[in-house]
C-alpha cells in the first residue's frame, strides 16, 4: 500500500483534481487546506512585518495557498494511474507552479475504502 500526498498548488483546479482521482478510482481523499513557507515569507514581506512575530496572524487569512491532497491506494501501478490523472488537469508536473506528487510506503491501513484494481 501506498499514501500519495499531491500539493496543489492552484486550488481553482481542487474539483477538476477530484473527479480526475475519482474517475481513475481513487476512494477516500483527504483534502487540507495548507501553504509554504515561500508564501508565508512573500505575505509577510507584503505586509512588512517580522517572520516569526507575524507568522500566526499571517496564517489567519481566507487566502489559501494550497490544497493537500492525502489517499491511500494498492500499488504503484495505481500511483501512476492517479500521476497521469493528475497531469491531465495541472500540466506537466516538472511544469512550475503545478503542484507536488509523491507517494510514500504504508505499513499497515485500517478503515480503508475498497479501491478497485488499476488496469494495466
Amino acid at each position: 500500500m501506498l499514501q500519495i500526498v499531491f500539493v496543489l498548488d492552484n486550488p481553482a483546479l481542487l474539483t477538476d483534481v477530484l473527479e480526475a482521482w475519482n474517475s481513475a478510482g481513487v476512494k477516500g481523499i483527504t483534502i487540507i487546506e495548507s501553504t509554504g513557507v515561500q508564501r508565508v515569507r512573500s505575505r509577510a514581506s507584503t505586509h512588512d512585518a517580522p517572520l516569526m512575530l507575524g507568522l500566526s496572524r499571517l496564517l489567519r487569512t481566507d487566502q489559501v495557498g494550497h490544497n493537500t491532497l492525502l489517499a491511500v491506494v494498492e500499488d504503484m501501478a495505481f500511483v501512476e494511474k492517479v500521476k497521469e490523472a493528475t497531469e491531465a488537469v495541472v500540466g506537466d508536473l516538472a511544469g512550475p507552479h503545478t503542484g507536488i506528487l509523491f507517494a510514500v510506503p504504508v505499513a499497515a491501513v485500517w478503515g480503508l475504502p475498497k479501491q478497485p484494481p488499476a488496469e494495466a
